[in-house]
């Protein structure tokens, strides 16, 4: 039954790597030869958020606090820093890989299961890393762009280390057992993760004429600059300083922690990865 909700997890974004493996007769820029598919992918996503994560989103953070909705963040967040630790020790990063790992000690005792951060004001860095991020350490540095369904902007290189980490047995695990269960938990983790983003819904509908284009671009810059990479994208319309900066304390609502940074490997809506691609990140 496991390894099971381990294949379904996962095969969507298989499929996706496989309907993108034909690469567009003419794509606008070398780094998207997926064009086509991506932009029906983009359609897709984008009517999905619409009709059925934003409003799910916004009726979420009509009836829960602040501090509440900081805590679910300061949950998920808990489990991402156990695949940050692995991650740290693959790219040979000892000193990052114990800072996550006492993170997550320090969080899940001391901090309620993750409910609150403690580790942060307690000094400990937030070392946020992902398997996409392991590949390029290891000499993966460019990949096509690829949109995935309900996860957004991403690629290749990403997608492929997302669908890895969503196979296996993580510490997701001790909290559910069951399908519904699991079901419930990325529920929860979407909505929460789209509702940090209602604040900057209007950026990408009025920032270009192609919005596809703006954050496929603001993506590329973004994870670019964070790989220490070259800016691989010739538009000037994306001011790369302002994607990694803007979800500041300073601009969430009062009482919610700013969002993580992008890593590229976790399950997020897709409307809350056009806001980090195109103002948030």
């Amino acid at each position: 039954m496991t390894c099971t909700r381990h294949a379904l997890r996962s095969s969507l974004l298989v499929a996706s790597l496989l309907l993108a493996g034909c690469a567009s007769p003419h794509p606008s820029t070398p780094q998207d030869p997926y064009e086509s598919f991506n932009r029906s992918m983009y359609a897709f996503n984008d009517k999905a958020d619409r009709w059925v994560i934003k409003p799910a989103a916004q009726g979420y953070r009509a009836i829960t606090p602040g501090p509440f909705r900081t805590a679910v963040s300061n949950f998920f967040d808990n489990f991402k820093d156990v695949y940050s630790a692995a991650n740290n020790l693959l790219q040979a990063e000892p000193e990052k890989a114990v800072n996550d790992i006492m993170r997550v000690a320090l969080n899940s005792t001391f901090g309620l299961f993750g409910l609150i951060d403690i580790a942060t004001p307690a000094g400990l860095k937030n070392n946020k890393t992902s398997l996409g991020d392991t590949f390029a350490h290891w000499g993966w540095k460019n990949s096509n762009y690829l949109v995935l369904p309900f996860f957004g902007p991403s690629t290749v290189r990403d997608g492929l280390g997302l669908g890895v980490s969503l196979g296996i047995n993580g510490p997701e695990h001790l909290v559910y057992h069951n399908s519904n269960e699991a079901i419930a938990f990325y529920g929860m983790y979407g909505v929460n993760t789209r509702a940090r983003y209602l604040d900057f819904d209007d950026s990408l509908a009025t920032a270009a004429i192609d919005p596809y284009t703006y954050m496929r671009d603001g993506f590329l810059q973004l994870r670019a600059k964070q790989l220490g990479l070259p800016n691989p994208t010739q538009s000037d319309d994306v001011n790369i300083d302002e994607l990694v900066n803007a979800p500041s304390a300073a601009s969430a609502p009062a009482g919610e922690a700013a969002p993580a940074a992008v890593d590229g490997s976790h399950p997020e809506a897709s409307a809350a990865a056009h806001a980090a691609a195109s103002a948030a990140q």
